[in-house]
């Protein structure tokens, strides 16, 4: 594991160095967004909430800072969700603060909200008064049913994108209720699509540089939750479409792709065999000691697989019941059939491969204890990403960002009596 050094705030050459960012977001699909861009190196201000005087026990801030399991008060989310980041508390609901953040947004790159449609409007905050300011400005606005159409106005969230986007539907066993992915999958997948956006504005800024525009051309992305599930989902619309077939639920099977699937082993664990391929699956049938199955020619492709994977899932089925998962995989190596443990978190930190690959590094807390956390991705030859801020506590950069906006520290005394700062 890697150690990570957060006292000295030093941020390294990346790709992304130079370009500014303002979070405006909260929870997850817009700060990941920000969070994947820092880690590359953008320098990213995040914006949130100061505490409410009527509510002091709330906190304030951004609500992951309390999601899940906290340490010393403090979700140890947080240390990932906002890693590299500078925080700003700022009540938008005030004019002054919309003033500040005009300042910030004529200096900005992007800006990054995940606010329900309409939201930023009300503030005086909207594209138009924005690029008025700063034509050059990238505007990422993701929301759970996109800025148009009949529900943008709906509130979304994640766990219901996953189910409109035809998610939902598949995770599950057949014949029984459908579950959750367990993380918050559709929120990630719209901030990985809003990171694309950006990235793909910027080639367009790039492009459009001119002495009208020294900035080049800024623009707005809009991604729906929805919409970022549903362009995932493979060949789920064209078979519908083609043949009428509505995809249900399959388990730890892969429909119309055999044999794949999680195989019960002698010690209680599970073993996931994906056997699909022409040449893998006579390996495999030679592995369980069936060769019979290997020879048979009905069974030499896809179509003809598909067709007995009961047949097949049970022969497999009663080879892995005899042996531990270690010996099910130790013979599949053997044999190259892709095949893997179905990890916990705990096989995750002990394992030496993503050890290797510099998945598992940690944090120095404040108390000096060392928190793990996920490593980067992805990984760049020549300009890798790196960590080297802890997230930070509510409101940490405030005075230093608004004295980087021409505020006096006088002006920033007053701001923070009137409540609009903290």
């Amino acid at each position: 594991m890697q150690g990570m050094e957060t006292q000295d705030d030093k941020r390294p050459s990346g790709p992304l160095t130079g370009l500014r960012v303002l979070e405006m977001g909260q929870l997850i699909a817009g700060p990941f967004a920000a969070k994947t861009l820092a880690d590359f190196g953008a320098e990213v201000i995040k914006i949130e909430p100061p505490p409410d005087p009527k509510r002091p026990q709330a906190g304030g801030g951004d609500p992951l800072r309390q999601w899940r399991l906290l340490k010393d008060g403090t979700s140890v989310w947080w240390q990932v969700q906002s890693r590299n980041k500078r925080s700003l508390a700022l009540d938008l609901k005030t004019p002054q603060a919309q003033d500040i953040v005009r300042k910030l947004v004529a200096e900005a790159d992007v800006l990054i909200e995940n606010f329900r449609p309409g939201a930023m409007e009300g503030w005086g905050l909207g594209p138009e008064a924005l690029q008025a300011v700063n034509p050059g400005l990238i505007m990422l606005r993701i929301s759970g049913y996109g800025q148009t159409g009949p529900y943008r106005d709906r509130p979304g969230f994640g766990v219901v994108a996953e189910a409109m986007g035809g998610l939902r539907h598949l995770t599950a066993e057949p014949g029984r209720v459908p579950v959750r992915v367990g993380v918050s999958i559709g929120d990630t997948l719209a901030s990985l699509h809003g990171v694309i956006g950006i990235l793909l504005a910027l080639q367009h800024r790039h492009a459009t540089v001119s002495q009208q525009a020294p900035k080049g051309r800024g623009q707005v992305i809009d991604v729906a939750l929805y919409e970022a599930v549903f362009n995932c989902m493979e060949s789920l619309l064209p078979e519908y479409s083609a043949f009428g077939a509505v995809r249900g639920p399959a388990g730890s099977a892969m429909p119309g792709i055999a044999p794949t699937n999680a195989y019960r082993c002698a010690d209680g664990g599970y073993a996931l065999i994906a056997g699909n391929g022409d040449s893998i699956f006579k390996r495999l049938m030679h592995c369980i000691a069936r060769d019979d199955l290997a020879q048979d020619p009905a069974l030499a492709d896809n179509a003809g697989r598909v067709a007995r994977v009961q047949e097949l899932d049970a022969a497999i089925g009663a080879w892995a019941e005899k042996l531990s998962v270690a010996q099910v995989l130790a013979a599949l190596d053997a044999a190259q059939v892709p095949a893997g443990k179905i990890y916990t978190v705990a096989d995750i930190a002990a394992d030496p491969h993503y050890a290797a690959r510099d998945m598992l590094q940690t944090v120095a807390m404040e108390d000096g204890t060392q928190l793990m956390v996920p490593g980067i991705v992805p990984k760049l030859s020549v300009t890798p990403g790196g960590q080297w801020r802890r997230a930070p506590a509510l409101g940490q950069d405030t005075d230093a960002v608004l004295r980087e906006v021409g505020l006096s520290d006088e002006q920033i005394a007053a701001l923070r009596a009137r409540g609009v700062v903290a």
